[in-house]
Order: C-alpha cells, then structure tokens, then sequence
C-alpha cells in the first residue's frame, strides 16, 4: 500500500514539473529576443510599444495590491528622472482588475512616468509575467535585455548599473 502511494505520488509530481517545464519554455521571454508591442489605453492617452523606438525602456508590471511594487514607485521615479535626458522611458503596465485600485495607488504614489491599465492582463501572458513586480529592461533596438522579478531594496544598484550600460550602449 505505501509503495503503490509512493509510485503514485513520484508520478505525479514527475508529471507536474515535465507540464511545468513545456509551460515556462512556451511563455517565457528570452533575453535577445524582440519584446513584443503592446498598445493599452493610459493616463495620458494611448501607450504602445513601438512609439519608444530607439529608447531603452523599462516596463514594468504592477498592481495596487504588491507590497513590493510599493517600493518600487519611488525607485523608478528616481531613475526616471536621474536618465530621461539618456533617452529612458519607463512603462509601468497597471494589472488590476478595476482601474479605481489603481488610481487610488496612484494618489497615494504619483507616478513620475508613463503609466498604462491592462484590467484584462493581455500583455503579461505575452511577456510570460509569473509574479509581481516583474520587469524587463528593452534596448533602444527593441530586443529584451533582461527580466526582474519582484523589488527589494537590495535590487536597486544593479538594476540602475543594468539601465546605465544599456543607456551607454552603441545607438
């Protein structure tokens, strides 16, 4: 009897990590590919993709209910700021369900760069978001650099040394 539960969980969790596996290759975004466009209605109008061109953007996915994404408002506010004149644009893609959560946020933590709503969160299937804040750094020829998952204090210095060598970068 506990030999036959024993087979039956070990085949179990094998099948488990083998769906795990094909589900992360098939969604995942590597990093030298294209980032995909996206277009999303913002506070200022219509934000896509594409329009940054021959920027380095920062896009980030957040939601009003992230401890972590808390943190990370004033950080991007700073880097905004410190790198807009090198050509940064940072993207914070807002996922929740109503857009009322997020403009209470917003209230709270004015965002200091281009912010879009995604209620029905399209584009983090696209980009293969697991948690959050996920963010990926896009090089001013539109090729993904790298993913971020979640935002500590630690995090800071090398994601501002990752943006500064992208800024740097050949244009």
């Amino acid at each position: 009897m506990v030999n036959v539960m024993s087979k039956t969980i070990t085949g179990f969790l094998v099948a488990f990590f083998v769906c795990m596996s094909f589900s992360r290759v098939s969604y995942a975004l590597e990093a030298g590919g294209n980032a995909p466009d996206f277009e999303l209605p913002g506070e200022q109008g219509s934000v896509k993709l594409s329009k940054t061109a021959g920027s380095v953007v920062y896009v980030d996915f957040w939601a009003s209910w992230c401890g972590p994404c808390r943190q990370s408002f004033s950080w991007m506010n700073d880097i905004q700021e410190k790198y807009r004149s090198q050509g940064l644009k940072i993207i914070g893609v807002n996922l929740d369900a109503k857009n009322d959560d997020a403009k209470k946020f917003l209230s709270q933590l004015p965002a200091k760069f281009t912010i879009a709503f995604d209620p029905k969160g399209m584009v983090p299937k696209t980009y293969g978001v697991k948690g959050m804040p996920t963010s990926f750094l896009i090089g001013r020829d539109g090729k993904i650099i790298f993913q971020h998952l979640g935002f500590k204090e630690a995090d800071r210095e090398s994601l501002e040394k990752q943006i500064k060598v992208a800024l740097e970068a050949k244009k």
